[in-house]
């Protein structure tokens, strides 16, 4: 061992915590002329390395206040003296491009020094909770050159000026206001405090005095469709310039002050406007100026009901016209509901297409429609009538989808009608004759609308209907049994071949009719033969006549002024073969002895007449004097025309339709329809006191009225006097401690 070597240990010194002022200031002295220099854009010789490592050293020894409070005295002073004058300067010429490049400029800046200043704003800035370095240069260039009011004047008054350029078609530098726009989003740092107040909200209130005056101005020089052209382009305008140069929130701002100035204000000056609002693009079909409309006032609120307001006034004046009779006349039953029907395809197009089907419209369409197709008490009737045409056998008789078509749009207005119980009282009747006189167009057909009314009307209604399509059923095999019976007899029919159809009372329509009617002595001779068969048969029942609603096949003779003679077999009611048979006895008749030798009802006579004696003067089966006019008076004569010509050997003499029931037929209807009311009532408010076993008045009343709304509406009045008809028959009684309550009886 060489004990003259002493013994060497390796010593770790503590960092010293505290440094020299000196030394400090030498190393701030040496990050501000750095600083100084990146502002000047004199960057180059910098070694960012170093002054990252003093700005630590100085962070690191506790002097992040000294840096920071340097730092922002170092920006500040070169905002005011170098930066601000700078943007001066240019306010007369190339201010917002001096703008934008000193903006630019200064970012790049920031970002620089950020990087040399990195510790600082990981440690001093959190623990102090101030801002960091690139906001902090962000809210200095804010302080000192954007809000100085020369500046902050001069960019408001510049951009707004720019937009109002472009508005009136000025070609503008966009980007330049883009870039504006930019530098006030980010000067606000987390929020848009200072472009709303240095920009948009300046902007909108600008934008909104413009609007405003032009209105006024499109208003005054346009009709609706090209003002309504204008604010669709005036929007897509402002849309477009918030895209491409606003901030993207700002978008929505000016579309509402645009709906607001050229769309709210002015509603009822567009919807309403004189030949061209409205009402004009209804009348003349305007579909697409309606859809631009719409488009337009679906944007604002009670715009929608704006349009539906003054669309439904129109339409109830004209379904108010197409209902209401002229001077009291009877109207065509098939021309008034195609009528309607043609005015609900019109909407129905309206709704679809301009309108895009909105539930405001369709709620409208269907109110206004309840509204005025229930002002004609006949519409029931005239309903039923068009769909007994459509169903009839006839020349023009539809394609199957083309009559389901029709049937769909007449179940439509059935759902409109209040009266459904008079509409089906009358479908009825109209299917009777259809049946009875095989005159449907196709069994298929008649069942589909079965189906359709079983929908709406129940099963109870539908039930009746299949007992009538029964009865037409079992009628063929009693007659098969009835011909078997007189062939077996040997009973002379004197060449007449008898068809009787049996309906039973419960499942057809009831008519009150003359029964005594006087028919042919053959017809009558086999009618009775039919009955004493059918009686002896079903012992206890009845049969009753029902004249009106037969047919028959006669063989007529004509005998011609070349002393030839042509007959032809004549397919025509029983009342028209009533008729023709007298002229067996004599050759002419006058209207009242007809009807005092047939029995007929004058109405019915009087249409049977006219189908025989209106048509061309050989085509006509009997001659009338006078000839001219429709009217039959009790002095007319009728004769045989032996003129009458036909192609065909067989011929259908078609009866003239009614237009509807006569005044005392309609209101033999309606005291019918009346009755069942009353039976009605009573069956709802037995149903319901049934399982409510104790109700008061109003409530009662309202759930009848519920119940019932679905067939007529019935009034409080009714339903109050069938209460007490039920109480009266012990039905109900009144509750001792409520005399507006009602107790049910069991």
């Amino acid at each position: 061992m060489n004990k003259g070597k002493k013994d060497s240990k390796m010593r770790i010194r503590a960092f010293p915590m505290t440094m020299d002022e000196k030394y400090v200031d030498t190393i701030w002295i040496l990050l501000k002329h750095a600083i100084l220099e990146i502002q000047k854009k004199n960057n180059s010789g910098l070694s960012f390395e170093e002054l990252y490592r003093n700005a630590y050293t100085m962070v690191l020894h506790k002097h992040g206040d000294k840096l920071y409070n340097g730092l922002r005295e170092v920006v500040t002073e070169h905002m005011c003296n170098r930066v601000k004058e700078e943007v001066l300067h240019s306010v007369s010429n190339n201010f917002l491009y001096t703008m934008h490049l000193c903006w630019t400029d200064h970012q790049t800046a920031m970002v620089m020094i950020r990087d040399i200043l990195m510790y600082m704003d990981r440690v001093y800035v959190q623990q102090n909770q101030v801002d960091n370095v690139y906001n902090l240069g962000l809210a200095i260039f804010r302080d000192q050159v954007v809000s100085y009011r020369t500046i902050r004047e001069h960019l408001q008054f510049t951009l707004l000026d720019m937009v109002s350029r472009e508005r009136l078609g000025e070609l503008i530098d966009r980007m330049a206001i883009r870039n504006a726009c930019q530098m006030l989003i980010v000067l606000g740092v987390d929020n848009r405090e200072v472009y709303e107040r240095e920009f948009e909200n300046p902007f909108l209130s600008q934008s909104r005095e413009f609007y405003q005056a032009e209105s006024q101005n499109f208003l005054s020089e346009n009709c609706a469709s090209v003002y309504i052209q204008k604010v669709e382009a005036r929007i897509l305008e402002e849309q477009d310039r918030a895209k491409h140069y606003l901030d993207k929130s700002t978008e929505e701002r000016i579309t509402k002050v645009l709906e607001d100035e050229l769309i709210s204000k002015h509603m009822k000056a567009i919807v309403d406007m004189e030949n061209s609002g409205v009402v004009h693009m209804l009348k003349y079909n305007k579909t697409q100026d309606l859809a631009c409309m719409f488009a337009l006032f679906v944007r604002v609120e009670g715009g929608l009901k704006a349009i539906a307001d003054c669309t439904s006034i129109y339409l109830r004046e004209q379904g108010k016209a197409l209902v209401t009779e002229k001077d009291g006349q009877p109207m065509n039953a098939i021309n008034f509901t195609q009528s309607l029907l043609e005015l609900k395809d019109r909407f129905d197009h309206f709704l679809r297409e301009a309108f895009n089907s909105d539930r405001v419209f369709k709620n409208m369409v269907v109110s206004d429609f309840e509204y005025f197709i229930n002002l004609n008490s006949k519409s029931p009737e005239y309903l039923s009538l068009f769909i007994d045409d459509k169903l009839r056998k006839s020349g023009k008789n539809m394609q199957d989808d083309e009559l389901e078509n029709v049937l769909d749009k007449a179940m439509v207005l059935f759902r409109f009608l209040q009266d459904k119980d008079i509409f089906e009282r009358y479908y009825k009747q109209h299917l009777a004759k259809r049946l009875l006189l095989s005159k449907s167009v196709s069994e298929d057909s008649e069942k589909n609308m079965l189906t359709k009314l079983k929908t709406e009307c129940g099963c109870q209604f539908t039930s009746r209907l299949e007992g009538m399509f029964r009865d037409m059923t079992v009628s063929t095999s009693t007659n098969e049994e009835f011909k078997e019976s007189i062939a077996t007899s040997n009973t002379n029919m004197h060449g007449l071949d008898l068809n009787v159809k049996v309906l039973t009372t419960g499942f057809w329509p009831t008519h009150t009719v003359t029964n005594s009617g006087n028919l042919p002595s053959v017809a009558q001779d086999a009618y009775s033969r039919f009955k004493v068969f059918y009686l002896n048969k079903h012992n206890g029942r009845q049969l009753t006549l029902q004249q009106h609603m037969g047919n028959a096949d006669l063989k007529a003779y004509f005998f011609k002024d070349d002393g030839t003679i042509k007959y032809h077999i004549l397919v025509v009611s029983t009342y028209q073969m009533c008729i023709l048979m007298l002229f067996n006895k004599r050759e002419s008749w006058t209207f009242e002895e007809i009807q005092q030798e047939t029995d007929i009802p004058e109405n019915d006579l009087q249409r049977a007449l006219l189908s025989l004696s209106l048509a061309k003067p050989q085509q006509k089966i009997l001659n009338k004097l006078p000839v001219k006019g429709t009217e039959i008076a009790k002095d007319h004569l009728f004769s045989v025309n032996d003129s009458y010509t036909s192609k065909l050997m067989r011929v259908k003499v078609v009866g003239l339709a009614a237009k509807g029931e006569s005044e005392p037929e309609r209101k033999e209807t309606k005291a019918k329809v009346d009755e069942d009311r009353k039976h009605e009532i009573e069956a709802a408010i037995v149903r319901i006191m049934k399982s409510r076993r104790e109700l008061n008045n109003n409530q009662l009343i309202s759930e009848v009225v519920e119940q019932l709304r679905t067939r007529f509406p019935p009034s409080p009045q009714n339903i109050k006097k069938r209460i007490e008809s039920l109480i009266e028959r012990e039905y109900l009684a009144r509750s001792s401690s409520d005399r507006k309550v009602y107790v049910y009886l069991a």
